[in-house]
């Protein structure tokens, strides 16, 4: 099978080959040459320079790729080609097995707007917006478009038809706004989708971010394991997920799977697919989307469901039924067991704003031990390019019960280390001990109201200093009052104080 895909999530992918006894084939950019997912193959193939356009979302490259190394399968993965239908029709016309949603499915779901009107067609709440894409910028079209904005009302959402992950999204304060944010959401969704059309969409705010995990085979059965909290997030993309959703009750529960399940039904989904909703203040569910591919945080429904849900869909795409397994984890989803939380570390800089970054990973050591799962795709001295999303690794915990699993959390953090890079552990670290957090007060403003990311810079930055100055006193027992008895230069060369600034850049180099 060919891993279309990069980073942490090829390498779960070709992980669970070789657990089948599968072989794998990845493929890799110009700037990917030495990555862990082309390390951990059995074979490797470049199709093209760093770029992605010219890589990664090269279908034909891709599928030469397969063709020529006797492939038969290719696995998307999640973002890139994942949920472009042209690209499921092009492995499927070409004789290979696509994992994932089919063509027809995927064109069904993954355009949120085909998704959109399917919801509403199956008595699903959908969030009030646009059915069609608007006009970017035909000036007789932006007028209709803002006319129809004023008639859903200020602030809104302009939201990209096409893939996810906060890309091609801007939120809209107010109608002389639109304009330059249907342009730039355009543009931003075709530079990262290949599709410029954008919708609009009322914000529901505050809310939560609750969505389903779901199987289906051939012939038509689909099935809802569990649901996931995604409300933490920056610029729309998620930082912590959690499984089950906290404070829901059974009845909340059942309704949003049973909405999902719905949803699906109707597109046709076999394999695996993710149906997205808002929970408002009420307690009403809102339809989003539906992401017809794994997601990035699928590890945290494995913990609780006890799944491996890579399996299932290699099973599913090779003709299966739904397994055993799967089908006993959707009669418990209503009252799950455990609970599973994930962090997503990102070579970012939550001091501002969470600037993406790119550079070479000195230290890359994540917690281990009971109850922790750690899905990296890169090692220690590996170079993470700025080409690609700054994600670097996911560490999950699982535990019997919420507290537990955040207690779990906050050791895990304390254990884990990466040096030479700057990465949002300060930020997990923050939330962990969060008692906002803990409660589970949680909404897709908990960042905006809850984190200031300059000043925990600056409150580590003065505990490293002192921490410092304190070691230099106990080096030197006869620094008195007046002051260190041996120069700053001579404390410098300290081991003691060498290891301690070291420490103070792996949490906060920049």
């Amino acid at each position: 099978m060919l891993v279309a895909n990069r980073g942490e999530i090829a390498v779960r992918i070709i992980r669970a080959c070789h657990e089948l006894g599968i072989e794998s084939v990845a493929v890799y950019s110009d700037a990917d040459r030495h990555a862990r997912h082309v390390r951990a193959a059995d074979v490797a193939v470049r199709i093209g320079p760093a770029p992605a356009g010219e890589s990664y979302l090269s279908a034909e490259a891709i599928i030469a790729a397969a063709q020529a190394t006797g492939a038969e399968a290719i696995h998307p993965g999640y973002g890139f080609l994942a949920e472009r239908a042209t690209f499921a029709a092009a492995v499927e016309s070409a004789g290979l097995v696509f994992v994932g949603p089919d063509s027809t499915a995927i064109a069904a779901m993954g355009d949120k707007l085909a998704a959109r009107r399917l919801a509403r067609s199956v008595d699903v709440p959908v969030v009030p917006g646009t059915l069609e894409p608007a006009p970017a910028s035909d000036p007789a079209g932006v007028a209709a478009i803002t006319a129809a904005a004023e008639s859903l009302g200020f602030p809104l959402m302009v939201k990209a038809a096409a893939g996810g992950g906060g890309r091609g999204m801007r939120r809209v304060p107010a109608a002389d706004e639109l304009r330059g944010a249907l342009v730039a959401a355009s543009e931003e969704a075709l530079a990262a989708f290949g599709d410029g059309a954008v919708y609009l969409e009322r914000e529901i705010r505050p809310a939560r971010h609750i969505e389903v995990q779901l199987l289906g085979e051939a012939g038509g059965r689909v099935i809802a394991i569990g649901e996931r909290d995604c409300s933490i997030q920056r610029r729309h993309q998620k930082l912590v997920e959690e499984s089950p959703a906290p404070g829901l009750t059974t009845r909340q529960r059942l309704d949003v799977h049973a909405m999902a399940v719905r949803i699906a039904t109707a597109a046709g989904l076999t394999n695996a697919a993710t149906a997205e909703f808002l929970l408002d203040e009420a307690g009403a569910f809102w339809f989003l989307e539906v992401n017809s591919r794994l997601q990035v945080e699928h590890g945290i429904t494995e913990l609780v469901t006890g799944l491996d849900l890579v399996h299932e869909q290699l099973w599913l795409a090779s003709g299966a039924r739904l397994s055993a397994a799967a089908l006993a984890a959707a009669e418990r989803a209503g009252q799950p067991v455990g609970h599973a939380i994930e962090v997503r570390i990102s070579l970012e800089d939550p001091a501002r704003s969470f600037l993406p970054l790119s550079g070479r990973v000195g230290r890359f050591s994540l917690a281990a031990g009971p109850g922790i799962r750690v899905d990296a795709g890169i090692e220690a001295g590996d170079r993470v390019p700025a080409e690609y999303d700054s994600l670097v690794a996911k560490l999950m915990v699982h535990a019997a019960d919420r507290p537990t699993a955040i207690d779990r959390l906050r050791r895990a953090l304390d254990e884990s280390e990466i040096g030479g890079v700057q990465t949002t552990l300060p930020f997990h670290w923050f939330v962990a001990a969060s008692p906002d957090f803990r409660a589970g007060r949680l909404s897709t403003d908990f960042v905006d109201e809850h984190w200031d990311g300059p000043a925990a810079r600056a409150t580590a930055v003065s505990r490293a200093l002192l921490a410092v100055g304190l070691a230099a006193r106990s080096e030197n027992p006869s620094r008195g009052a007046e002051g260190p008895s041996r120069s700053t230069d001579a404390a410098a060369e300290s081991p003691w104080l060498a290891a301690a600034r070291a420490e103070g850049v792996d949490r906060w180099p920049g």
